[in-house]
């Protein structure tokens, strides 16, 4: 059995959004017990990521590092057609990741104690965001 959806987001600006419930909510809806979850965002300034769900310090420490390693408005990028943060947003996300398959398990999302799924958001600006959900199974 297949089973599509899509998801749409608004965000605040830079930072971490948990997904999580809203992928929840999808594969109870697509009724299948035991497949895989395929997640894949819409864009090239933000990315999924699985990461630590109880203590959000982790993912603040997640976006300084970030801010380290990609710096908004550096002088070698050539692309800024939507300001300082445009080409830091592109180099962001393909350093994580566009997609994501997830296990469903009784009909659940088979995720360990720890772990959420978060859209995170690479533009300082508010935006919003498409997350194409796509399930198999049975």
């Amino acid at each position: 059995m297949l089973y599509q959806q899509k998801l749409r987001f608004s965000t605040t600006g830079r930072g971490t959004y948990n997904i999580t419930k809203q992928v929840a909510e999808v594969i109870e809806k697509s009724r299948i017990t035991s497949g895989i979850c395929h997640l894949f965002i819409q864009h090239t300034s933000a990315s999924l990521i699985l990461c630590e769900n109880a203590d959000r310090t982790v993912r603040e420490d997640l976006d300084n590092y970030m801010a380290k390693l990609v710096k908004d408005g550096d002088s070698m990028y050539q692309h800024n057609d939507e300001g300082s943060d445009d080409m830091a947003a592109h180099i962001r996300t393909i350093l994580t990741q566009g997609s994501m398959s997830l296990p469903i398990h009784k009909g659940k999302c088979d995720l360990g104690l720890w772990q959420g799924i978060f859209m995170w958001e690479h533009r300082t600006n508010s935006h919003k965001r498409n997350i194409a959900v796509t399930i198999m199974g049975e």
